[in-house]
């Protein structure tokens, strides 16, 4: 199992120009994402080894502080490209190991799908609605970080059922946090598209996973 990376934070400030944040966001999100899909390739036909939970989560955390160190200068965007590609770096191992299986190319290519529906259904519905989310900010940072641990407990002690149980929680929670960051944004709560951008990212790294994981099961006989 591959182990949900997190992120969760708001800014104060009030945002300038709005829709500028959004553009920025929305365009760094696709170049990342298509970086992230260059490296996970890369990783998949050079059939490189998962690095392992420790490597996983220093490398990720690692440079996560860094690119919110550097968030307001250049060195923020390549943190976010170097983020990004380490993530879709480990991501090729797992997808060779679901596309190994019989049926591994249709779990593939439902979880991408099912993620694309989520992530573009409830950006279009906070955009066009614009509702504000800010009031989902703690219990979703509270969840989280259940999860979180809750999902470390289940792969060094080896509980499937609970891995299970995470994969469903990650995929509520991470809906939500799309909710929430994108109202942050158009509603001026987050004025740093980089932070934006990773925020986003996560929960469509999170989302996909998570799927990955429920449908592979659903799916193995």
């Amino acid at each position: 199992m591959n182990p949900q990376v997190t992120t969760l934070g708001r800014s104060t400030a009030v945002a300038p120009s709005t829709n500028k944040v959004v553009k920025n966001t929305y365009m760094l999100l696709s170049m990342t994402l298509a970086f992230a899909a260059l490296t996970a390739g890369l990783s998949m036909s050079m059939n490189l080894p998962y690095p392992g939970v420790i490597i996983t989560l220093v490398g990720y955390f690692g440079l996560l502080f860094l690119t919110t160190k550097f968030r307001d200068s250049g060195l923020g965007l390549l943190f976010v490209f170097a983020l990004t590609g380490f993530m879709g770096y480990t991501l090729g191992p797992i997808l060779n190991a679901y596309l190994a299986l019989p049926n591994g190319e249709q779990v593939v290519m439902m979880a991408m799908g099912g993620t694309a529906a989520i992530f573009l259904g409830l950006s279009a519905y906070a955009m066009t609605t614009r509702k504000d989310f800010s009031f989902m900010g703690g219990f979703l940072m509270v969840g989280i970080l259940v999860a979180f641990l809750a999902g470390l407990g289940a792969v060094f002690f080896e509980l499937p059922g609970l891995s299970l149980a995470v994969s469903a929680m990650f995929v509520l929670l991470m809906s939500g946090l799309i909710l929430y960051e994108t109202s942050n944004i158009i509603h001026g709560g987050e004025t740093n598209y980089i932070m934006a951008t990773v925020t986003l990212f996560v929960s469509i790294f999170n989302l996909f996973t998570s799927l990955l994981h429920l449908l592979g099961f659903a799916s193995n006989d």
